[in-house]
C-alpha cells in the first residue's frame, strides 16, 4: 500500500489536487464539435440567404423576359424556358 506522506524515490514528482487530469480524446472532440456548432449555424443562415437571392434574381430575370415585347432571341428563349422549368 502507498503511503501519500512518504517522498517519492523514483524521481517521480506527486501530481497535486490542482492540476487536475488532461482533457481526453473523446471530450477534446466533443468540445470542438460545440464550438464548431455555433459557425456551421452561422454558415448554413448564410447558404440559406444566397439561396433566396439567388431565387429571386432567376424571378426577377423571368419577369423581364416574360414582359419583353420584342421577340426574344434564341439564347433568351432557351434561358427563359430553363428558368420556368427550375420554378415548376
Amino acid at each position: 500500500m502507498y503511503n501519500y506522506n512518504e517522498p517519492i524515490v523514483d524521481g517521480q514528482e506527486d501530481v497535486g489536487e490542482s492540476e487536475g487530469r488532461p482533457v481526453g480524446v473523446k471530450a477534446a472532440k466533443a468540445a470542438s464539435k460545440r464550438k464548431k456548432s455555433g459557425k456551421e449555424k452561422e454558415l448554413s443562415q448564410l447558404q440559406a440567404m444566397l439561396e433566396i437571392k439567388e431565387k429571386i434574381s432567376k424571378r426577377k430575370l423571368l419577369d423581364r423576359l416574360l414582359a419583353k415585347k420584342e421577340p426574344l432571341s434564341e439564347m433568351e428563349t432557351s434561358l427563359k424556358l430553363k428558368l420556368m422549368s427550375e420554378m415548376i
